[in-house]
């Protein structure tokens, strides 16, 4: 009898949504010296040809820091830094071209392959490079030349849009022409950032040796606003002491997320660049595996206040008078609102779902699920159903369930499988109205 992986046939389920949101995303990779450097870079071009071959619209820009220190320490050239830039004369400027133009090569052969025992069997990649970038120079500052160290002046989105719509993979390093027919050293962070920016990316990707920015405590921090990443940010860099005054790779991607968020890129995210599978984790789980960097919004989701009851009342009275809803009475909610979720817009509560644990069973019900007409036509509903469902899982809930009246296609869609009165919690099951006649639904959390 053969072996049959049960396991490999849940994980392509499991990602078929995430597989389909993705299709025809553009995202942005930046890929530090550090990465190409590290044992595990092998898989991350496999990881990448995987995206490749799913249909996102990829471009990659590589950095070439401790390859580039190397070379120095080989040459015994000094190339000092000035405000954290290296300053680029004419002898260093040859050294980063012959690094740079090596990583090139490096990472295009790299995409090339396609060994029938190697998981880029029949990939086919094209891999383009070219003056997609317009440099200029960073001119003197305090009377410090930079000489040939640069910054992005310009960028060919119709051209790399033309090389993305025919699937191949756009590689950029951190050298770049001018119109005077100069090169210029750039950094790579700020070419992937403007990129991204430019380019209107859904997404900026960076690699670091930590999985994603941590806490204080040592903790992942799974998600932050530009205004949290900023203060993360200042923080680390009061840490610098003489010794250490170099920002390291999260330092770096955090001051590139928090440009691009503000300009319009929906989210950046940060992983390891040591953890094999970081990247497909990262964008084809719930949970994610690293730190997003999202874009701040007028609308926030967060747990129900007292203060919220009006708003509540105001959102689920409608829905409770057409039997949507059961009826809730102001006191009711003052006893309930800590199990509450709410998304609030510019004050006004939008949307809310409740949360009620019946932890012996392992379960949870999802009730009280409401939208404002005005905000159905967006994610609202899917927000609020995984917080809730990430808030069972803390809860080390297996189950969530629903009682419906009229919204049985959408949890259906949403993964919901339909059960019987006698899959409920025992006390559930007492309190069912079968005059009522709701439908119940179940979705595992995990």
């Amino acid at each position: 009898m053969k072996f049959r992986s049960t396991a490999l046939v849940k994980g392509f389920r499991q990602s078929a949504p995430y597989v389909n949101a993705h299709r025809g995303k553009t995202i942005v990779i930046m890929l530090g010296g550090e990465a190409i450097a590290d044992p595990n870079f092998a898989n991350i071009v496999n990881d990448i040809a995987l995206l490749n071959s799913l249909g996102l619209r990829i471009v990659i820009v590589y950095g070439t820091r401790p390859q580039m220190r190397s070379l120095l320490k080989q040459t015994e050239h000094h190339a000092p830094f000035h405000k954290g830039i290296r300053i680029t004369d004419e002898q260093t400027l040859e050294l980063v071209k012959q690094i740079a133009g090596q990583l090139q090569l490096d990472i295009t052969a790299r995409l090339s392959m396609s060994l029938n025992n190697t998981p880029m069997a029949g990939a086919q990649i094209n891999v383009i490079s070219g003056n997609f970038v317009i440099a200029q120079p960073l001119g003197v500052d305090d009377g410090i030349d930079y000489c040939h160290s640069g910054r992005v002046r310009r960028i060919d989105t119709q051209g790399i849009n033309r090389m993305l719509d025919q699937q191949s993979i756009v590689l950029l390093g951190p050298v770049a022409s001018s119109v005077t027919g100069e090169c210029f050293n750039l950094l790579s962070e700020d070419v992937a950032t403007q990129l991204a920016i430019r380019l209107n990316a859904d997404k900026l990707i960076g690699f670091c040796s930590e999985q994603g920015v941590l806490n204080e405590k040592g903790q992942i921090l799974a998600e932050l606003f530009p205004s949290e990443a900023e203060e993360i940010l200042q923080r680390l860099e009061k840490e610098l002491t003489p010794e250490n005054g170099k920002l390291t790779g999260t330092m770096r991607f955090l001051k590139g997320a928090i440009s691009a968020c503000k300009a319009g890129v929906p989210r950046s995210h940060l992983i390891s660049y040591k953890e094999d599978g970081a990247l497909i984790q990262e964008l084809f789980s719930f949970d994610g595996i690293g730190t997003q960097v999202v874009m701040a919004s007028s609308e926030q989701v967060r747990d129900a206040e007292i203060d919220d009851i009006g708003g509540i009342l105001d959102l689920i009275r409608p829905l409770e008078e057409e039997g949507i809803l059961v009826r809730r009475s102001r006191e009711q909610l003052e006893q309930e609102i800590a199990q509450f979720t709410i998304i609030e817009k510019d004050g006004l509560v939008i949307a809310c779902a409740a949360l009620y644990p019946f932890p012996e069973e392992g379960m949870a019900e999802m009730g009280c699920v409401a939208v404002h007409p005005d905000y159905r036509d967006g994610d609202r509903g899917v927000t609020l159903l995984n917080r809730l469902r990430t808030k069972a899982k803390q809860f080390k809930l297996s189950q969530l369930f629903v009682l419906t009246t009229r919204s049985l296609h959408w949890f259906r869609e949403q993964g919901f499988i339909e059960v019987e009165v006698s899959h409920l919690p025992m006390t559930k099951q007492k309190l069912y109205n079968f005059q009522r006649k709701s439908k119940i639904l179940v979705l595992k959390t995990q």
